[in-house]
């Protein structure tokens, strides 16, 4: 695993990611920002957070499938939510525990959490993009 992820002593510990990722690998993975679009390219959970945000993830795991890679090789997720206001926090987070049930593991890297006016189409209320570094 090129990916060591830690909570430094003097920063608050946060449950669903670590402050601090260090990378040990020498190839770095762009994952464009996923929205939740099944393989049919129709959107997933229309109206539903958690449900987008659970494939949003799902999707960033088949990508990094396709490069031998997985969520331990993920070192920042950056989160965009459409109209983002603090209460949307627990559907949000519903989301991840859904996709972290789905893929068999807890991914907690980094993140930053961004809100948006708007994403590439109506129906879409979260885009997630990833950065990975593998061997």
């Amino acid at each position: 695993m090129a990916i060591t992820l830690l909570n430094p002593e003097g920063l608050p510990e946060i449950d669903v990611y670590r402050q601090v990722s260090v990378a040990n690998g020498s190839k770095l993975v762009f994952i464009a920002g996923q929205v939740a679009w099944g393989p049919d390219g129709v959107t997933v959970g229309k109206d539903d957070l958690a449900a987008q945000v659970e494939r949003c993830y799902v999707n960033i795991a088949t990508a990094l499938a396709a490069v031998g890679a997985s969520f331990d090789d993920v070192a920042k997720l950056t989160v965009y939510v459409v109209d983002w206001t603090p209460d949307k926090m627990p559907v949000l987070l519903e989301g991840i525990s859904r996709a972290a049930a789905a893929l068999g593991s807890a991914p907690v890297p980094p993140a930053s959490l961004l809100g948006v006016a708007a994403l590439d189409v109506p129906e879409h209320l979260v885009e997630i993009e990833a950065t990975a570094v593998i061997g």
